[in-house]
């Protein structure tokens, strides 16, 4: 069965911002006297924003702030960063543009939708995906395979036929469990787990590896 569609995720693939989301996150954590456990970061990568906010005012918080007031107060310093830098993955506009003249795009993200929105616009791509996930809008974020379901339900092709482009051990579990193929591009500071790389169909060293010619060893 051909590959008809490539589903980009966003944080860490197109956008170097998972280094951003921990510093906003820890710094606001720390303000409000909160605490951050061994394995918080990788619990957060792939969460959804209701995920990550309950997560954050239960668990880390202690209940001082509601999971709405951490979920407004984080994005709304997020989405301050990013209009001061938007810090893109090497190759990312290239790639994506590469990629748009021979295959249907789509995007599944645990960005919240207005982060999204603003990010693609930045890039100037908006127009080149024809549908966008975020897991606000689905039951379950990653690793739960919801959002890619929901992507490819939108692009209305089958997941079989779609390639996802990870970086995450949450985001590549969520789009095998998908049973799209899965290309890995893993983000230095961040390497996934073992088990989690092993899903992937080929680990690319960066995004200038993916290429239309690779998507096609897929059919």
């Amino acid at each position: 069965m051909s590959v008809a569609a490539i589903v980009f995720d966003m944080d860490g693939v197109l956008i170097d911002t998972e280094p951003i989301w921990e510093e906003v996150r820890r710094e606001y954590i720390d303000e409000l006297a909160g605490r951050w456990l061994p394995d918080t970061q990788d619990r957060f990568m792939g969460m959804s924003t209701a995920e990550w906010s309950r997560y954050t005012s239960a668990d880390l918080l202690d209940g001082r702030c509601t999971p709405d007031e951490v979920a407004e107060d984080v994005i709304s310093r997020m989405a301050a960063r990013y209009a001061a830098h938007l810090p893109l993955m090497p190759d990312a506009v290239a790639t994506v543009k590469r990629l748009a003249a021979d295959y249907t795009l789509g995007l599944a993200s645990s960005s919240p939708r207005r982060l999204i929105d603003v990010v693609l616009n930045h890039m100037g791509v908006t127009d080149l995906f024809a549908a966008t996930v975020s897991t606000e809008e689905v039951e379950r974020g990653k690793p739960a395979p919801d959002g890619y379901l929901e992507a490819a339900a939108r692009l209305g092709i089958e997941p079989g036929r779609c390639v996802a482009i990870e970086d995450s051990s949450n985001g590549l579990r969520a789009a095998h469990a998908a049973g799209m193929t899965v290309i890995a591009v893993p983000h230095p500071k961040y390497p996934p787990a073992a088990d989690a790389l092993a899903a992937a169909a080929y680990v690319a060293g960066s995004l200038t590896d993916v290429t239309p010619e690779l998507v096609t060893e897929f059919r």
